[in-house]
C-alpha cells in the first residue's frame, strides 16, 4: 500500500539521569542505529526495528554507574512518545497480535493502539540478569512504551527455559504485533464504532 505522508517522529529528552534521542520512521525497512550502553537492550531494540520494519535510531547516555533501570525505562518513554507522535492521526488497523517462538520459548503479544494505555505482563525468569541487563527491566520498558504510546498491551511468555530466548521472543512478538497494528486503513477512517479513539 502506498503511503502518502511520512509517519515519522524525532524526540529528545534530557534529565539528570538520561540524555536520549530517538528517530522513528514507521514505514521503513528495518534500518537501525542503536546505542544505549546496554548490550542486550541494544539487541532487543534491534530486533524490534528489524522485525517491525521500522527505521529506528536510539541514542542514550544514561547513569549506568547506578544501573540500567533509568536507561531502559526512559528509552521506553521516549520511544512510546515517538510512536504516538508518528501515528497521530490514528487511522490504522489498530489491533495486532503475534505469537513468536524462539527455540524453547514462546512469546505472545496482543495490542490495541487506541490511546488508552494499559499493560498486562506475564513472564517468569530463572535468573536475575542477561549479561548486564536485569530481567525485571523488560516489564519497565513495556510499561513505559505502552503508557507513552497510548497502547493497550498484553504481552506474555507462554513457556520457555532460557531467559535470553524468552525475552527475545517477547520483543519479536511485540514487533510483529505493532507491524500489523500500524497498517494504514484503506478507507481512511478511524477503526472505532465511536468514530474517535481514547
Amino acid at each position: 500500500m502506498k503511503v502518502n505522508m511520512k509517519r515519522t517522529a524525532e524526540i529528545t529528552r534530557k534529565t539528570k539521569e538520561t540524555n536520549i534521542s530517538v528517530s522513528l520512521e514507521i514505514d521503513g525497512n528495518g534500518n537501525h542505529e542503536i546505542d544505549t550502553g546496554v548490550g542486550f537492550f541494544d539487541h532487543m531494540l534491534t530486533a524490534l526495528a528489524v522485525h517491525g520494519g521500522f527505521n529506528l535510531t536510539v541514542k542514550c547516555k544514561g547513569d549506568l554507574q547506578v544501573d540500567a533501570h533509568h536507561t531502559v525505562e526512559d528509552v521506553g518513554i521516549v520511544l512510546g512518545a515517538a510512536f504516538k507522535n508518528a501515528l497521530r492521526d490514528m487511522k490504522t488497523a489498530r489491533f495486532g497480535n503475534a505469537s513468536i517462538p524462539m527455540d524453547d520459548a514462546l512469546g505472545t503479544c496482543c495490542l490495541d493502539i487506541c490511546g488508552r494505555p494499559f499493560l498486562v505482563y506475564n513472564a517468569q525468569f530463572d535468573g536475575e540478569k542477561i549479561g548486564e541487563y536485569e530481567n525485571c527491566l523488560t516489564k519497565e520498558f513495556m510499561r513505559a512504551l505502552a503508557f507513552n504510546a497510548g497502547i493497550t498491551l498484553h504481552i506474555s511468555i507462554l513457556y520457555g527455559s532460557n531467559d535470553h530466548h524468552k525475552t527475545e521472543a517477547m520483543f519479536k512478538a511485540l514487533a510483529y504485533a505493532l507491524k500489523q497494528a500500524v497498517q494504514i486503513k484503506e478507507d481512511g477512517k478511524i477503526a472505532s464504532t465511536k468514530g474517535v479513539l481514547s
